[in-house]
């Protein structure tokens, strides 16, 4: 446990410094990062969105095949 622990507490203080390195040498003013970050979250959002309702039908309707077998 301590392994992993160690491990995402570095994976998010990488990121961390990532994130800050980037915000500091990007070439964009700060309205137009903020607007980027913003589409780019929007994006993700409606990607995870899609994934999820095609991931939920597809599993009720295997839930309802498991009962309609369960039946016979």
């Amino acid at each position: 446990m301590n392994k992993v622990f160690s491990f995402l507490a570095g994976m998010m203080s990488g990121a961390l410094v990532g994130a800050v390195a980037t915000l500091l040498w990007t070439p964009a003013s700060g309205t137009d990062l903020q607007a980027d970050v913003l589409a780019r979250i929007e994006a993700a959002k409606a990607e995870f969105k899609q994934a999820f309702e095609e991931t939920y039908t597809a599993k009720e309707a295997e839930f309802e095949q498991l009962k309609e077998g369960g039946k016979k």
